[in-house]
């Protein structure tokens, strides 16, 4: 019984130990190809560290376009996180606790646009917005954006206010609050950690956004990072140092987030699993 409990240890040990190499093995070899030369990257010699390390990648970056797009990435982000969050739980909140006309299928409907694949979208999107005069505008990105986040947020933020007690809220309101009041004070710090896990969910998504920003921008007006990622294996030929670089501080974003706030992210999913 001892042996047999060992050896299911081991065989634990062992796939979570080639969960995690298959899993980050990618980003080190990206993070490693940054530090590296365009003809060692280039050989056919296999290597863990660099034999001559450098940072001229990352000054060489900085020169080209780099700054620019990343201001992009962060402008049109911020926006789409900052109003997806005040329009999606306040829509959240309205889909849970009212009764009106039209209340499920405009629910199941805003599903339903996420089951639409993008690239039959892209074209009449294109033709809408040159018309509009706004191709190569952030504002396009963030009304995209909004688009993609917006069901998501209002799904997920639904299941979190369905499971906190209507009880509290209408001991509140007998206390004097309004409903709005009520819905400040004693729902949002009930699912304060689900908005937190959903915020993160909703940045991530939005800043790792290519097939849109890639077909609707063309200059450093509105490019974003992943587009400017590609740009390198492009506009300036197969330049694979320079793309390593870039997806290193593009990354870096998401990945400190992710590691800074993944206490709220296990919370709030594991809350949003939870019926009473």
């Amino acid at each position: 019984m001892k042996v047999k409990k060992v050896l299911n240890r081991t065989i634990l040990y062992f796939l979570v130990a080639l969960i995690i190499v298959i899993t980050l093995a990618p980003y080190l070899w990206l993070v490693i190809s940054s530090f590296s030369t365009k003809i060692e990257l280039m050989s056919r010699q296999i290597f863990l560290i660099p034999h001559n390390i450098t940072l001229a990648n990352y000054k060489d970056l900085m020169s080209k376009d780099f700054i620019p797009a990343a201001m992009n990435s962060i402008i049109v982000t911020s926006s789409v996180v900052v109003i997806s969050v005040i329009i999606g739980v306040l829509a959240a909140y309205a889909f849970s606790r009212f009764r009106f006309r039209g209340k499920n299928p405009l629910l199941n409907l805003s599903l339903f646009t996420q089951m639409i694949p993008p690239i039959a979208l892209i074209i009449p999107m294109f033709i809408i917005f040159k018309r509009l005069d706004l191709i190569n505008h952030r504002i396009t990105l963030v009304m995209i954006y909004l688009s993609l986040v917006l069901p998501y947020l209002i799904w997920i933020m639904k299941s979190y206010i369905d499971v906190t007690p209507k009880t509290l809220e209408e001991a509140a309101m007998i206390d004097g609050c309004s409903r709005l009041k009520s819905f400040f004070f004693v729902v949002l710090p009930m699912i304060s950690t689900g908005l937190a896990a959903t915020v993160i969910f909703s940045f991530i998504i939005t800043w790792n956004e290519f097939f849109y920003a890639f077909s609707l921008t063309k200059t450093l007006d509105a490019k974003t990072l992943p587009v400017l990622i590609y740009d390198f294996n492009s506009k300036f030929g197969a330049n694979y140092v320079m793309s390593a670089t870039a997806g290193v501080l593009a990354s870096l974003p998401p990945v400190l987030i992710a590691l800074l706030f993944q206490k709220y992210i296990i919370t709030g999913l594991a809350a949003g699993a939870v019926k009473e």
